[in-house]
């Protein structure tokens, strides 16, 4: 279980300087981490079914909702990874395009429903924020792109 929490922290003993050592004594336990990853995480799936399930009542709560959720599910891999460790990560070179891509049309989202007041700009923006939310979380899996990429060339082709 140790080790299980080193390599998801991202940690390895012989890496840790005395700083680290200081700093991770005074973090949450891996299984408090776990925990508050599990909390967030559902927030952010009750958010986006609670969004889907409101559509009736107009885009403007969906979009809320939904973006909510993409946030909240997004925020739950910093219990995992920290915080720091987290944007470090979000903005590698591999995935720096989806990032801002996915930061964008959270944004932008927000902005069709609220300031704009335009339905069409927002419903686009769910969905490219879905598409770009997907293609992000795609970076984190070991050829995954690739493989996404080969299927749909071929299903095109």
């Amino acid at each position: 279980m140790e080790k299980l929490r080193r390599v998801l922290a991202g940690q390895d003993d012989e890496e840790q300087g005395l700083t680290a050592q200081v700093l991770d004594a005074s973090t949450l336990s891996f299984g408090t981490r776990v925990k508050c990853f599990a909390v967030c995480f559902i927030a952010g799936i009750v958010c986006s079914i609670l969004g889907t399930a409101l559509l009736p009542k107009g885009i403007k709560f969906f979009a809320l909702f939904y973006t909510l959720g993409n946030i909240s599910a997004l925020a739950s891999t910093c219990f995992l990874m920290g915080p720091l460790k987290q944007l470090k990560a979000m903005f590698e070179p591999k995935r720096l395009i989806a990032t801002l891509l996915m930061l964008l049309f959270l944004v932008l989202t927000l902005c069709a429903v609220f300031w704009w007041k335009k339905t069409g700009l927002a419903v686009l923006f769910c969905i490219l924020q879905f598409l770009a939310m997907t293609w992000y979380s795609l970076s984190y899996i070991p050829f995954a792109r690739d493989a996404v990429i080969k299927c749909f060339s071929s299903c095109l082709a």
